[in-house]
């Protein structure tokens, strides 16, 4: 046992706080990681804030009392430094990136090339390791959660090899930190998901991490239109910089202008990607959208949020999609190395959208200056 500091939220609402805490070698199929980067996703907060707490029934499926305490941070890059028993796909020295969606290869849905919505993914919240159950990190006597069966806020990580992604030498692992989880959500959302064709119109409302990565894989994918919404105008600023042709502060603001921007048609694709998704955005985004437009919904919502606006006659009668999408929909080992090529040929900006490095002591910092909007993505720099 060794001990490693890392981030850690003891209950809801309480805030991130560095803990130095005890760490456990890797078992049979599990890695460690020294972490180089980690990003500073909002789905992280979600969790903090209870967006995405479980009930206590589904907790007891899992076999816990409680998502807390948890060791947050599911977005990262790092070096392997040791491996256990029967690690087949990395090795001591790769480079890799995680996937907040583990990946088993074996599964109905990674057998069929649907890595995004494998069969471990309904333990990546709370619980032991996938491997056997158990627990490597432990705080003052007490077993710790790790967000999305990782905990990339950490200066050593213990995760199962299913969860990682190996890297090229040469890859950029800032650059993968963005792409392992927000940056592919996104860009997924517009071409996998929304299936974005050249010369289309697309909304995106929401233009954080996670709506950056949207905006370029519209504009990769042939986009004609692209309008970006959000209230901040600086984020609004950025995303001209990467690919936005207009900006609007509401999805109705967007909804006024498109009529004259597509000789009536309105938006092809509509992308949500907001900090925190509301029932009422579907109709608004519904409202921007055309005959046989595809409405993609991306961001997360409450657990228990079961109420959604919607004028049913209309999403008939123009034909209209409601579309949800994990990672993207598309699969972490193929959308990784993918966007790290764009990334290296210039086509795809990352390193424009970091807007803070913060240190480990930092991350509740951080999650405030996203909160108050004044980043467009922070990340986390480990001491070399």
């Amino acid at each position: 046992m060794s001990t490693t500091r890392a981030a850690v939220c003891s209950g809801l609402h309480e805030p991130w706080k560095t803990e130095e805490i005890e760490l456990d070698p890797p078992h049979a199929r599990e890695v460690r990681v020294k972490m180089v980067w980690a990003g500073m996703c909002h789905s992280d907060e979600h969790l903090r804030t209870g967006d995405i707490s479980q009930t206590p029934e589904v907790l007891a499926m899992m076999g816990v009392k409680s998502m807390f305490p948890v060791v947050g941070g599911h977005e990262g890059s790092g070096v392997v430094t040791e491996v256990g028993e029967n690690v087949t796909q990395v090795a001591v020295g790769d480079h890799v990136a995680v996937s907040f969606i583990p990946s088993c290869g074996t599964c109905h849905w990674c057998a069929s090339g649907r890595q995004n919505l494998c069969d471990l993914g309904m333990m990546t919240l709370a619980g032991g390791m996938i491997s056997d159950g158990t627990y490597r990190y432990h705080l003052a006597g007490e077993d710790l959660n790790r967000m999305a069966q990782l905990g990339t806020f950490a200066e050593e990580m213990v995760c199962h090899e299913n969860s990682l992604v190996r890297l090229n030498p040469w890859d950029n692992l800032k650059a993968a930190a963005l792409i392992s989880c927000g940056i592919a959500t996104g860009f997924g959302s517009a071409v996998d998901r929304g299936k974005v064709k050249p010369g289309e119109t697309v909304v995106v409302a929401g233009c954080g991490g996670v709506g950056s990565g949207a905006i370029q894989g519209a504009r990769l994918a042939g986009a004609r239109h692209i309008v970006a919404v959000d209230p901040v105008p600086f984020k609004l600023e950025r995303a001209k910089e990467i690919g936005a042709t207009h900006t609007a502060a509401s999805l109705l603001e967007a909804q006024m202008m498109l009529p004259e921007l597509t000789m009536g048609r309105n938006a092809d694709v509509v992308i949500l990607t907001p900090g925190v998704l509301g029932g009422d955005l579907i109709a608004a985004a519904c409202a921007c959208g055309s005959k046989d437009g595809r409405i993609v919904v991306t961001a997360i919502a409450p657990f228990d949020q079961m109420d959604v606006q919607l004028n049913l006659f209309n999403l008939a009668m123009f034909n209209q999609s409601v579309l949800g999408t994990v990672f993207g929909s598309q699969s972490p080992r193929v959308q990784m190395p993918n966007l790290l090529n764009l990334y290296e040929s210039g086509e795809l900006k990352l390193d424009e959208l970091i807007t803070q490095e913060y240190t480990l002591d930092q991350v509740q910092q951080g999650y405030e200056d996203q909160g108050a909007g004044t980043i467009v993505r922070g990340v986390v720099k480990f001491e070399d």
